[in-house]
């Protein structure tokens, strides 16, 4: 059901006045937690780890600590005066339909939709545009308290079998099935032990490639460090002992393999990487032109070079077009045949721009590319030749989410979301040069009392900072405004604007939502994301803390109103800033956060990280990374922000031991009655919660923020 736009009653969600922030809490009493003595010595330097124990997560000691970590939380987050109504209103705003981007095979669409309050959203099918709608996969039958998540899911290229994967709890870790779906029923088909993987069927529908690892060690399937991935060709109604193996390297066992098929079924394109960078190999194997795939073919080598990012986006025969940023930091499109694949004969189709080129597809014989420009998106269409057809006409300012469509088809499929728009699916007819919406969302909210505004600060070493300031349209600037930042700045990812369906509800109690665009992402390119990593890592903190500066002094906020938050990455982020200026905020809300930098990389996937972040184990990398790393620079006797840290018992790509390990030591050290909380979500993972998880942990969240800052309903 769709909702009107509304407000809660002023009487439960009014901000008080300005004046005297009201009184901290009483202090807690926290669990006491034990310390080892436990000292790692790295080139020469001692460092203690007396949290050690806190990595063994199926040890009893751990389980207890949690409960007891549970039973001081809990009491805590269920007595914050505005729990209740923020989950109330947060429910509300979640309660509108959404939709995914359609993908089309066979002459069907598939796509993903949520009517608001389901906990995973229903796989559709659509035989024609105007048709209606069927059921084809629906998790919350599958899992009705929605513990086993749909990972993934393609369908084949006639349309008959959908292969998915299932996850437990929501972690990296999935198990495929194949669905017939004429009939609804599943095949006996599983395969197990697939991860960081696509799924990529050949063009007879007979089966499908996907990269899997060994078996883990029994008890410790969520934390041991990961080895081995290799390329399997799985074929339908056989098990998957009798899979092929297709592609490996044990001499790279560490690294990522992934494969794709063309979408003319002749070329399966393998991807490989030593890390979570952009920085591939790429290889092909000739499938044939025949009915039947040759699945023996040999893999070729086109670029082994390890010094730049080549990502397929298609082919038109032998000629494979790909987004590149090799000599080009902000990114080009470029061919390359594969009968000739020298680089010398390598063709610049488009060529570098001013901006940074952040996604690319061939759709309709003509090639898509979505730009950042002051990291707000611009689509720009070009021919196969490179000559410019013009750009398609957003619907606002803000955020290109997702491209899709064929190379062998017209309609141009893409995502919008701004800040206070929600995230709507368009098809663009390149005929009539004209969007059209696709099942739009209505949402529960009243833009019009709001506005976004595109801002800059100053970092430290005078890098113009963009970041992004919504609240309404009325603000003072008194310094009083309750104001949430958020960032990320790792891994080439961009921090854009974006709607989120927790934040109206903070504006609505007169809050400011931040989001800032740090280095370490790629909204100008890769040379932005290389000044944000390894030992420049600091630039992405100071970016961080610049803004925060920027808008005290601009008299948005002040110390007493100001939060952070961030998640992954972001945790770091928000982990390290804390530790570098903990007079700078109320509040901090780390989640599922890399918390030990010295570790890391011991666990789960955690040494693909090491091309960003760098390693303890190397002399030269691990300086920076002890200055740094939030574990070890919390220090005693020092007042800390209000501090939730959030994580989850099945996150097996940052392992919880980072949150319990930094969620210790800031108890252990915090000198003032600032409340320090860990809080630990029950089957989810790294990026995944049920609907109603993920209401019931924003809630606690923003209400958790609001009492540290002395907001108040009347």
């Amino acid at each position: 059901m769709r909702l009107t736009p509304l407000t809660l009653p002023l009487a439960v969600m009014t901000l008080v006045s300005c004046g005297p922030v009201q009184p901290t809490p009483p202090p807690i009493t926290y669990p006491p937690t034990a310390k080892g003595d436990v000292i790692d010595t790295y080139h020469g330097t001692q460092v203690p780890d007396p949290y050690r124990w806190m990595e063994d997560l199926d040890a009893t000691a751990v389980a207890e600590w949690v409960a007891a970590q549970n039973a001081v939380t809990d009491p805590y987050l269920a007595a914050l005066p505005l729990r209740t109504s923020l989950n109330a209103r947060l429910t509300e705003l979640w309660n509108y339909q959404r939709v995914g981007l359609p993908t089309r095979e066979g002459g069907t669409y598939f796509y993903a939709k949520n009517t608001g309050l389901q906990r995973q959203s229903v796989l559709y099918t659509r035989t024609a545009l105007d048709a209606e709608p069927t059921v084809a996969l629906d998790p919350n039958v599958i899992s009705p308290d929605g513990t086993t998540s749909l990972a993934q899911y393609a369908p084949s290229p006639d349309a008959a079998h959908l292969a998915y994967a299932l996850s437990e709890g929501g972690a990296d870790w999935q198990t495929l099935k194949v669905r017939n779906l004429a009939s609804g029923q599943d095949l006996p088909d599983e395969v197990r032990w697939m991860r960081f993987s696509g799924l990529s069927w050949t063009k007879d529908s007979k089966g499908f490639f996907y990269s899997r690892y060994p078996e883990p060690p029994k008890n410790k399937v969520l934390e041991a460090a990961l080895s081995g991935q290799a390329l399997y060709y799985h074929r339908i109604g056989t098990p998957q002992s009798d899979d092929v193996l297709v592609y490996e390297r044990k001499d790279l066992a560490s690294w990522l393999i992934n494969g794709l098929v063309t979408e003319d079924g002749r070329y399966l394109l393998i991807t490989m990487a030593e890390g979570s960078g952009n920085q591939n190999r790429l290889y092909y194997a000739d499938l044939g032109t025949g009915r039947v795939p040759n699945l023996s073919a040999p893999v070729r080598p086109l670029i082994e070079t390890d010094d730049a990012e080549f990502a397929p986006i298609g082919n038109r025969g032998s000629v494979l077009y790909l987004r590149s940023d090799k000599d080009a930091p902000n990114r080009r499109v470029i061919a390359i045949d594969v009968t000739n694949p020298a680089p010398s004969a390598w063709m610049t189709i488009v060529p570098e721009q001013k901006e940074a080129l952040e996604a690319v597809a061939l759709i309709g014989g003509r090639i898509v590319a979505q730009y950042l420009v002051d990291v707000q998106s611009r689509l720009t269409l070009f021919g196969l030749d490179g000559a410019p057809q013009g750009d398609i006409a957003l619907p606002g300012v803000g955020t290109v989410a997702g491209l899709s469509g064929r190379e062998d088809a017209p309609d141009i499929w893409y995502g919008f979301s701004a800040p206070l728009t929600p995230s709507t699916v368009y098809r663009y007819d390149p005929d009539t040069r004209q969007s059209q919406a696709f099942e739009a969302p209505t949402a529960p909210i009243d833009p019009s009392r709001y506005e976004t505004r595109a801002l800059f600060a100053t970092s430290k070493d005078g890098t113009r900072v963009p970041f992004f300031l919504t609240a309404r349209k009325d603000l003072p600037t008194d310094g009083s405004n309750p104001t949430m930042l958020y960032g990320y700045g790792g891994f080439s990812i961009s921090t854009t604007p974006t709607y989120r369906a927790d934040v109206p509800a903070w504006l609505e109690l007169g809050g400011v939502w931040v989001t800032v665009s740090m280095r370490g992402g790629a909204e100008y390119g890769e040379a932005w994301h290389q000044a944000g990593m390894l030992d420049r890592k600091q630039n992405v903190f100071d970016d961080f803390i610049a803004v925060a500066e920027h808008l005290i002094a601009e008299k948005i906020t002040s110390p007493a109103r100001l939060g952070v938050m961030g998640g992954s990455n972001g945790g770091l982020l928000v982990g390290a800033v804390v530790n570098q200026r903990p007079d700078l905020y109320a509040v901090a809300l780390p989640a599922v956060g890399v918390m030990d930098m010295l570790r890391y990389e011991r666990f789960t996937g955690g040494r693909f990280w090491v091309s960003e972040y760098g390693s303890a184990q190397n002399a030269a990398q691990f300086p920076f990374l002890i200055k740094y790393s939030p574990v070890q620079n919390v220090k005693a006797g020092t007042c800390y922000p209000a501090t939730l840290v959030t994580t989850a018992d099945h996150d097996d790509r940052v392992v919880p031991s980072h949150s319990f390990k930094y969620a210790a030591a800031l108890q252990a050290a915090q000198s003032c009655p600032r409340p320090t909380l860990i809080r630990v979500e029950v089957s989810g993972s790294h990026g995944y919660r049920p609907t109603d998880k993920l209401i019931a942990e924003r809630a606690d969240q923003w209400a958790f923020a609001a009492e540290a800052m002395g907001i108040r309903g009347q």
